[in-house]
C-alpha cells in the first residue's frame, strides 16, 4: 500500500460527513413511489431492513480494510491475484463512474422539470463538472470539506416537513404488517439505491487518521441517514394517498411545493437550488474514488484520469436525453449497487477471513513448541 502523507489525511469524525453526504442525494426526492409500488404503505419497514443491512456491510468493509492492506486496489491483488484483482479494480472504478453519472443526470432532470425546461443538459452538466474538477484536483481534504458543507448547510431543509403536517393522515399507515415477506424484500432491494454511497469507504479509508477509530462515525452516519429516510417516508405516506403516490415521480418536492412564505412564491425552486449543495458532494467523492483507483491501477497522475472520467460523464449526460433512458440508468445502477452490496462486499469479507485464519494457522505451526 502506498503511504499517504499525514498532511493529506482527515480526522476520523469527518467519516460521518463523507458517508452521509454520499448516501443522501437525488434519491431522497422521489424514492417513495418506487418502494410503495411493492409493499404499499408498509414500505417504511423496508427502510429499516435496508439500514440494518447497510450497518452489517459497513462492519464487513472495516473488517476487510483493517485486516488487509488498507488500500482496496492492493487488497484486490492480494486476495485474488494480479489479473483478477485488476478486474475487480476496473469494476469498482466503473461502478463509481456510473454512480456519479446517475446522480448528476437525475438531478439535471429535476432542474429541467421544475425550473428550466429549455436549458440544455450539457450546459448544466458542464457547470457541475467544472466545479467537480476544481474540488477533486485540489485534493481529498477539499473533497472532505465539500462533503462537510453538503451536510451542514442544507440540514435546515428538514424543518420544511413541518408545513405538510396539517394535511397528513397517519391512519394511512394502518394496518401494519399487511404485506408478505417477498414484498418487503422487493421494497428493500429498491430502497438500497437511496442507501448506496457507503462503499466509497473502500477507497478513501487510507486517507483517514487512525482509520480503525472511524468505524463508529460510519455507523453513526448510516443511522442518521436512516432516521432522515424514515421521517421523510412516514410523512410522505401520511400526506399522499396510495393512488397519488403511484403517479408522483418527485414526492418530496411535491410536499415542499405547498410551503408558502411571504417573500417566496415558489419555495420548491429554493429547495431544488439548495439541493445542489447535496448533489455536488455526491459527484465529487464518486469521481475522486474513480480517479484514485485509475491512478493506482495505471500508475499515472490522478489529474489525467480525472479529466478522462469527467469527459465520459459529460458525454453520458448528453446521450441520456429522455425520461426512459434516465429511468433505465437508475434501474441499472440500483441493480448493480444492490448486487455489489450483497455479493462483492461479503466475498471480500469471507476471503479476508480465510486469509487471516490461514496466516494464523501457519504462524502457529511455524512457532517452536515449548
Amino acid at each position: 500500500m502506498q503511504k499517504i502523507k499525514e498532511a493529506f489525511l482527515v480526522s476520523p469524525f469527518l467519516v460521518f460527513f463523507l458517508v452521509h453526504s454520499e448516501q443522501v442525494g437525488v434519491g431522497v426526492l422521489g424514492y417513495q413511489r418506487i418502494i410503495a409500488k411493492y409493499a404499499g404503505y408498509d414500505s417504511w419497514i423496508s427502510v429499516i431492513i435496508a439500514a440494518v443491512f447497510v450497518h452489517i456491510l459497513i462492519w464487513m468493509i472495516y473488517y476487510v480494510l483493517d485486516n488487509g492492506d488498507g488500500d482496496i486496489v492492493t487488497t484486490h491483488k492480494s486476495l485474488f491475484g494480479g489479473f483478477i484483482g485488476n478486474l475487480f479494480n476496473l469494476f469498482l472504478l466503473l461502478y463509481f463512474l456510473l454512480w456519479s453519472i446517475t446522480v448528476l443526470r437525475t438531478y439535471i432532470e429535476v432542474i429541467q422539470v421544475w425550473m428550466f425546461p429549455t436549458l440544455s443538459t450539457w450546459k448544466i452538466a458542464a457547470v457541475f463538472l467544472l466545479l467537480t474538477y476544481y474540488v477533486v484536483s485540489s485534493g481529498f481534504r477539499t473533497v472532505a470539506g465539500i462533503c462537510f458543507l453538503g451536510v451542514v448547510i442544507p440540514l435546515g431543509l428538514i424543518v420544511l416537513l413541518v408545513y405538510p403536517l396539517e394535511f397528513t393522515h397517519f391512519s394511512n399507515l394502518l394496518p401494519v404488517f399487511d404485506e408478505n415477506i417477498r414484498d418487503y424484500l422487493s421494497a428493500t432491494k429498491n430502497m438500497m439505491l437511496s442507501y448506496l454511497g457507503f462503499e466509497t469507504l473502500l477507497v478513501f479509508y487510507p486517507f483517514i487518521k487512525n482509520a480503525k477509530r472511524s468505524q463508529k462515525f460510519a455507523h453513526h452516519a448510516n443511522l442518521f441517514t436512516f432516521m432522515m429516510y424514515l421521517l421523510v417516508t412516514l410523512f410522505s405516506f401520511a400526506f399522499f394517498s396510495q393512488e397519488q403516490l403511484s403517479r408522483n415521480i418527485w414526492a418530496t418536492l411535491s410536499m415542499v411545493k405547498i410551503v408558502q412564505v411571504s417573500f417566496v412564491e415558489r419555495f420548491d425552486f429554493v429547495f431544488v437550488s439548495m439541493w445542489c449543495l447535496v448533489i455536488l458532494p455526491n459527484i465529487t467523492l464518486a469521481i475522486w474514488c474513480s480517479s484514485r483507483i485509475g491512478k493506482l491501477m495505471l500508475n499515472i497522475r490522478q489529474h489525467i484520469t480525472l479529466i478522462i472520467l469527467l469527459a465520459i460523464t459529460l458525454a453520458a449526460c448528453y446521450y441520456l436525453d429522455t425520461r426512459l433512458k434516465i429511468n433505465m440508468l437508475n434501474n441499472y445502477t440500483n441493480k448493480i449497487g444492490f448486487y455489489l452490496a450483497i455479493s462483492y462486499i461479503p466475498l471480500l469479507f469471507v476471503m479476508t477471513f480465510i486469509k487471516k485464519r490461514f496466516k494464523k494457522n501457519n504462524k502457529e505451526q511455524a512457532s517452536p513448541t515449548t
